[in-house]
């Protein structure tokens, strides 16, 4: 209502993505200055990562999809990672190569890599069924393992550990992403259509996630995270939702594993390790559950910080070599990321996203403290 932003008098209005014109101002604005930023001058290596960031934000919504809103603690992200990153390089791959290949244009693989890792996550899920907890994350933890030996061992998809393979083909109808090109007269390199490729991606399927969240699944989602057992009782199907929790979850893990290996454009089957599902753990932890803002903002944060602490560790007195008495970069950023995740576990659940709710909400009231 005019002159009321806050005062809702429906649930739509009251379940909007942008519940005020603020907002949607806002957010529109923020769009406009992310599509100007390649075109700033930002250099290829900081295009690649920002895509890089986009592309594990993607992964980091599906798993707050899951163990965010639906409260199914999942350890296997990491599998079903790669599940979507070899199938999309198989699909895209050259048919006369060494290994799978079937020469698909991306309209096909990426979809398709998406939906073979969600039909792995359809085959896991009856386990949810049965399990809670700590049960739960363990049962998803084999998961990874059980898929460094497949990956590790099935060389005519993977290549091997020491050959590899070539990734996917960023081709679109004739349009290569991965080539430099002209959009409307203007010259772009491959790091800037790669860049807003992922980009556009994750805007889609950030929307696609907010609506899930906001519908009647994303309230049954929330309803079996809370209370299953009173979920049960209100007629709440737990069966399914929990199925379709762990497909849509496995879908945009397997969607950001194809691009992953799309844009860096280097894998090895080790790569779908364990260290990998613990850092898509902290970025939803530190980005904020249940949040596909901040999943965003958890996904910037964790992929973003290595390359600050390797760009600073000149002026910080404890970083340098790894030699006695001294931390690597590698070794700081391990530190850190451990630390940060208990701190936010006990002082800030909401993580990044609940900060920002509270700097929001203290500039709406200031200068009054209520």
């Amino acid at each position: 209502m005019r002159g009321r932003p806050n005062l809702y008098t429906s649930y739509e209005a009251d379940g909007a993505i942008f519940p005020t014109a603020t907002q949607k101002v806002t957010f529109w604005l923020g769009v406009a200055g992310m599509v100007a930023l390649p075109f700033l001058g930002l250099s290829r290596v900081w295009l690649i990562l920002l895509a890089t960031t986009f592309v594990a934000a993607i992964g980091a919504i599906g798993l707050n999809l899951v163990t965010g809103y639906a409260g199914q603690i999942s350890l296997g992200h990491a599998f079903f990672l790669g599940v979507g990153c070899y199938t999309g390089a198989a699909l895209s791959g050259d048919p006369g190569g060494s290994v799978i290949g079937m020469g698909l244009d991306m309209l096909i693989w990426l979809p398709a890599a998406g939906l073979v890792a969600a039909l792995a996550g359809v085959i896991v899920a009856p386990v949810a069924l049965r399990l809670k907890g700590l049960y739960l994350a363990l049962v998803t933890l084999g998961l990874v393992f059980l898929g460094e030996h497949i990956f590790r061992n099935w060389e005519s998809l993977t290549g091997g550990g020491g050959v590899g393979r070539k990734p996917p083909v960023l081709s679109l109808l004739g349009w290569r992403f991965d080539q430099p090109g002209a959009i409307a007269g203007i010259e772009v390199s491959k790091e800037q259509q790669i860049y807003l490729l992922t980009f556009i991606l994750l805007l889609i399927l950030g929307f696609a996630a907010k609506n899930l969240a906001r519908s009647k699944v994303g309230r049954a989602f929330a309803a079996i995270r809370d209370r299953d057992i009173a979920a049960d009782v209100m007629g709440v199907n737990l069966t399914w939702y929990k199925v379709v929790a762990f497909a849509v979850s496995s879908f945009y893990a397997g969607v950001a594993g194809s691009l992953y290996f799309a844009t860096t454009g280097f894998v090895e089957p080790a790569s779908f390790n364990l260290l990998l599902s613990i850092l898509f753990i902290a970025m939803v932890v530190i980005g904020g559950a249940s949040s596909i803002a901040g999943s965003i903002m958890g996904a910037a944060f964790v992929t973003l910080l290595p390359q600050i602490i390797d760009s600073t560790s000149d002026f910080l007195p404890l970083i340098g070599d790894g030699s006695a008495g001294v931390l690597s970069p590698a070794q700081f950023e391990r530190i850190l990321f451990g630390l940060l995740i208990v701190i936010f576990l006990i002082f800030e659940p909401l993580g990044l996203y609940g900060i920002w709710i509270r700097v929001r909400n203290y500039w709406k009231a200031w200068p009054f403290s209520y």
